[in-house]
């Protein structure tokens, strides 16, 4: 895989620790800005305790900081088996149907009417069935089978309203499962960036959820340079690791945009060997997997701009071209996400410091705190 180093083989289990499951935050802080920081010096290991209000004053003053504007739309439907298309069901099929409610959790956008989707229970619901939403306004026929229980459903409004329009009043948050409630009204609001623009996301780019727009305006005034891409967070950032070796891990793809004002902002940062901060493991994905492309295509530039779709898997071993600084939140043992932080600051050095974060009372995950890696 190009932008990769020789390295032996990663074991899965190189990349567990142990978190007690009082240690993962089950709802946001009242303040968004609250959450705590842990700074780590990725060359010495060294990490000190601080909050995420204090990050402006934590910048040097002269970073590119990069921004995931992408937002997440509420992907989580709840349906009723309806029968198949070709197949006029009977009266009694129909009601056995009607009565077996379908879990459908959106992943990836493919057309305006077409997604690929999670549907469960999966082995029940065929290619060609119909399965309807909220008094029926809204249906989707399963078109198409994929691995690892993916589906492809093509999607009918009954009525004048848009798709978009039904998937966002019928939807659900797609909260992670390791928060163990049911979403609520608030994360429609705070399981969102304040910055967060362009619909297509299946879960937060949770490194941006602690900002403010104090915040925003407060590192501005500090000399540092705000820029945005978008990835539409998938099942490449939150898929497991099902193999026992890292490098064994086939990521899914997820899609993302760079503007040319971005793109040339990168590459003037870069020239000037200004630290590039990157917001999330989203953002480091996009901007490495377009400078992986650049590079391929021929170094005339750093990364090239436009639409594109990251595959690219970041462990241990990887060269980093771009992101010389990390902003991201607290991940999951065995995960794809620890294992980019780990490439980034070293395995060592990163669990030291989530033992740390454990035994100093951190919240973890998705509504948890932060570390700023640098």
């Amino acid at each position: 895989m190009g932008g990769l180093l020789d390295c032996s083989t990663m074991r899965l289990e190189e990349l567990d620790y142990l978190l007690p499951a009082e240690r993962i935050a089950q709802r946001p802080l009242e303040r968004r800005d609250a959450s705590r920081l842990l700074a780590l010096d990725r060359t010495s290991g060294a990490y000190q305790d601080r909050l995420f209000n204090e990050l402006p004053h934590l910048l040097h003053g002269n970073e590119l900081i990069i921004l995931n504007n992408t937002r997440v739309i509420p992907a989580r439907l709840f349906g009723h088996r309806a029968g198949v298309h070709s197949q006029p069901a009977s009266r009694a099929t129909r009601k056995a149907h009607l009565s077996g409610t379908v879990e459908v959790l959106l992943t990836q956008q493919l057309e305006p009417d077409v997604w690929n989707a999670l549907v469960r229970p999966g082995r029940k619901v065929k290619t060609g069935e119909q399965i309807l939403f909220g008094q029926g306004e809204l249906q989707a026929e399963i078109v198409g089978r994929g691995e690892l229980g993916l589906r492809t459903l093509r999607f009918d409004s009954r009525d004048a309203r848009k798709i978009s329009e039904h998937i966002e009043r019928l939807g659900h948050v797609p909260l992670p499962p390791y928060i163990d409630r049911e979403d609520e009204f608030a994360d429609r609001e705070r399981y969102q960036t304040v910055f967060a623009k362009n619909p297509g996301a299946i879960a937060a780019p949770t490194a941006g959820l602690h900002f403010t727009p104090e915040v925003l305006t407060a590192i501005r005034q500090r000399g540092a340079e705000i820029c945005e891409l978008t990835l539409n967070v998938g099942l490449g950032t939150f898929q497991p690791i099902h193999s026992d070796t890292v490098e064994g891990h086939r990521m899914h793809a997820e899609s993302y945009e760079i503007s040319e004002h971005t793109a040339a902002h990168v590459a003037e940062a870069h020239t000037a060997s200004r630290p590039i901060l990157a917001v999330g493991t989203t953002v480091a994905r996009a901007l490495e997997d377009a400078a992986r492309k650049a590079a391929e295509a021929g170094p005339r530039t750093l990364l090239h701009p436009g639409k594109a779709e990251a595959q690219i898997f970041i462990f241990p071993g990887f060269r980093f071209r771009v992101v010389t600084a990390l902003l991201t939140n607290f991940h999951l043992p065995r995960s794809t996400l620890l294992a980019l932080v780990c490439a980034f600051a070293g395995r060592e050095r990163v669990l030291a410091a989530y033992k740390h974060a454990v035994d100093a009372g951190y919240r973890f995950y998705s509504y948890g705190d932060c570390m700023l890696i640098r």
